[in-house]
């Protein structure tokens, strides 16, 4: 059974509590809560992130991410379309959206 919107567990920031209670569905009402509508580019960042982190269990740090999206877009190109994708930071908003857990040490960028 997929996890509901209206049951998720946020710290007081919005982060998800536990990174398991992502889907799809989360997905969408915490991004709906950072005021983003998804469009396929969020999703590529999205699974890209949410990939690492089953691989590595831990987030993804932006320059693994700015490199995808260089590898996709062309050099020199990813990191104004993360900005672009999620304009209050990688930190602030993909990983809220991707169901990171707010990571100990980050800056807001």
């Amino acid at each position: 059974m997929q996890l509901q919107p209206s049951s998720l567990v946020t710290d007081n920031e919005g982060f998800l509590v536990d990174p398991e209670d992502w889907n799809n569905v989360v997905a969408e009402e915490l991004a709906r809560r950072e005021n983003i509508t998804l469009e396929p580019e969020h999703w590529e960042v999205l699974n890209f992130m949410r990939d690492y982190f089953v691989q590595h269990h831990i987030a993804a740090d932006a320059r693994f991410v700015i490199k995808f999206l260089n590898d996709k877009y062309g050099r020199g190109s990813g990191r104004d379309h993360l900005y672009r994708l999620f304009p209050y930071g990688y930190m602030q908003q993909a990983c809220k959206v991707a169901g990171m857990r707010r990571p100990r040490a980050w800056s807001t960028g």
